[in-house]
């Protein structure tokens, strides 16, 4: 009988194979133990042991009764499984790095130096030209200083810029490799200043995150993010930025049919806020998400009194607020389109239309993800007032923008708008309508 031989890592294939490569992105570890059992040659056991973890707790992992957020046990996973750093969000692994390339104090002088002269050719024609900046990075390591910090938080804006474009999805491989390197940067910064701010931008980076899963409808990842953003900014007593994830996850809620919790955390938003003095925008934010909620309840006093509420603590806004940065896109037409699509939830259209039509005729300055999302609304007023022509030709417009950016969420609204068609079926409007996002998504 043949002896049996461990595995050193997973296999090539399976490394390259496009199901491995979504579930590491997701950081599906069910999946990813799954695969690497079936296809890799690990058994509970092995994986168990090469990642230095319990065989029960791969078990619960295996049937999704645990999840690993510890970004020490990816790590262990990531080494264990020889799943490069990338796929995982992480740095590059030590183990990575062709063994020429690793620095042998013990040799310096020796044959270290001139083993890797004479191999030069082969490691560096198959190193990716991208790992000459980690390498320099790795050599000099962080480099903390305020221009640092105003670079990190410029490119958070310049993500959620992007995000409003096009999507999340391409985006998110960047900010999860970003959110580590932060999170590294907090375990070596000195100073209680500089690691707050590291703090805040980490939950800033997380919450970014955990909002491009949910707006790919990926709520299980989008509630792991939610939470790790919640510990960071707990960690520095930010409450208002807590109340803003939590306002993230109280929408969440409404997509995923959990009215009952999209209240709670609404509410739970408004009480954390108003314990560190949320600004009247803040407040009004929220006030808004809570509206949202009891609207996904179909209560209507609930919904119109939060409604109220938003537009009281709206009034009270100035430009002498110090409004965090996250908050300042609730101006005043997200307002008005916002209240619009409360309205329009709670099946109260003739009051809805006019006030979502207003604002998306003002334009979006290149959101096109708000452009789509606003039409389709729109779009949803209409056909409850009657009239289709008009509705299907504001759904196009909605396709037209939801084609310029990766958003499962537009995409499935349009799908509901398209079965809110079904008694029209016939109807050359909805005819058009239905061939046209069938070309969509196909």
């Amino acid at each position: 009988m043949p002896k049996y031989e461990e595995p050193s890592g997973l296999p090539a294939p399976l490394l390259s194979d496009p199901e491995m490569i979504g579930a590491c992105r997701e950081r599906d570890f069910p999946r990813i133990f799954s695969l690497a059992k079936r296809r890799g040659g690990f058994h509970a056991s092995l994986i168990a042991r090469r990642c230095d973890l319990t065989p029960s707790r791969v078990g619960e992992v295996m049937k999704s009764e645990r999840q690993i957020r510890d970004i020490g046990v990816i790590e262990r996973v990531a080494d264990g499984l020889r799943i490069p750093g990338r796929m995982l969000g992480l740095a590059r692994r030590e183990w990575e790095t062709p063994e020429v390339l690793r620095a042998d104090p013990d040799h310096v002088g020796q044959r270290g130096p001139v083993a890797a002269i004479d191999q030069r050719p082969t490691f560096v024609s198959t190193l990716p030209s991208g790992d000459l900046e980690s390498i320099i990075a790795a050599a000099s390591g962080p480099r903390l200083s305020p221009s640092t910090l105003r670079a990190l938080h410029s490119s958070i804006e310049d993500y959620w810029r992007r995000d409003d474009q096009h999507g999340g999805e391409v985006l998110r491989p960047a900010v999860v490799g970003q959110l580590r390197y932060v999170v590294e940067m907090i375990k070596e910064a000195s100073g209680s200043d500089v690691r707050r701010d590291l703090y805040g931008i980490a939950a800033e980076l997380a919450r970014l995150t955990g909002w491009t899963h949910f707006d790919a409808r990926q709520y299980s990842q989008a509630r792991t993010y939610f939470a790790e953003a919640l510990q960071l900014a707990k960690a520095i007593d930010d409450r208002q930025f807590m109340a803003n994830v939590l306002a993230c996850m109280s929408l969440q809620a409404t997509y995923e049919n959990r009215p009952a919790d999209a209240v709670a955390l609404s509410t739970a938003a408004q009480d954390t806020a108003r314990a560190r003095g949320g600004t009247p925008r803040v407040m009004a934010m929220l006030a808004m998400r809570e509206a949202f909620a009891h609207a996904s309840t179909n209560n209507p006093s609930a919904a119109h009194a939060a409604l109220a509420e938003a537009h009281r603590q709206f009034e009270r806004t100035s430009d002498a607020d110090l409004d965090p940065a996250w908050v300042t896109y609730f101006d005043e037409p997200k307002l008005i389109v916002d209240t619009g699509i409360v309205h329009s939830r709670l099946g109260e259209a003739a009051t809805a239309e006019p006030l979502i039509a207003d604002v998306l005729r003002r334009g979006h300055r290149g959101n096109q993800r708000g452009r789509a999302f606003h039409a389709f609304w729109l779009a949803t007023t209409q056909l409850q007032r009657g009239n289709l022509d008009q509705a299907c030709h504001t759904a196009t417009v909605a396709l037209e923008s939801a084609a310029a950016v990766g958003s499962e969420r537009v995409t499935g609204h349009l799908r509901e708008f398209q079965q809110r068609l079904a008694p029209f079926g016939k109807e050359p409007a909805a005819v058009m309508f239905e061939a046209r996002l069938r070309a969509m998504l196909s």
